[in-house]
């Protein structure tokens, strides 16, 4: 990416200890960007707002109309429904990192469809792994919760 690696951390605030571990991430996040625009930071984003990790699992079935995708988000989602307008301001997010392919055909009127690409098609895989993760790790969270909110009624 041709980025200037200089590291700015200012190690000797923090415990000797914990420094070398601090020095290996501020030089990693500055080898891959630490911009809101640069695409971890972006891309991260995308996966923690209320609708992408969704988006991304419904694609995985295979290509979709829009309007049957927004039927089958509100249907599967606890929020109930996605504005027409979120899904497309979503779906053009994850069409402008690669993530998603749209397909117009030249009927009239023009029918449009969306396709994870292969970038799309990974970034999912990862994203359903994760998925994965909490859920088989879900009663230790939940105990967690428990206890911290146990503790915090004393």
């Amino acid at each position: 990416m041709g980025r200037d690696l200089e590291v700015t951390v200012e190690t000797a605030r923090f415990p000797a200890a914990l420094r070398p571990g601090l020095i290996a991430l501020a030089v990693d996040m500055a080898a891959h960007g630490t911009q809101r625009s640069d695409p971890t930071r972006a891309v991260m984003a995308m996966m923690g707002d209320r609708w992408t990790a969704l988006i991304l699992q419904v694609l995985m079935i295979g290509t979709w109309r829009h309007a049957d995708l927004r039927r089958a988000l509100s249907q599967l989602s606890a929020e109930q429904a996605i504005s027409q307008r979120v899904l497309t301001l979503k779906l053009r997010a994850l069409e402008r990192d690669g993530f998603v392919e749209r397909h117009v055909t030249a009927d009239v009127p023009p029918r449009v469809s969306y396709a994870l690409t292969p970038l799309g098609h990974d970034l999912a895989g990862q994203v359903r792994a994760l998925i994965d993760w909490v859920n088989a790790r879900g009663p230790a969270i939940a105990a967690a919760r428990a206890a911290f909110d146990t503790r915090d009624e004393d």
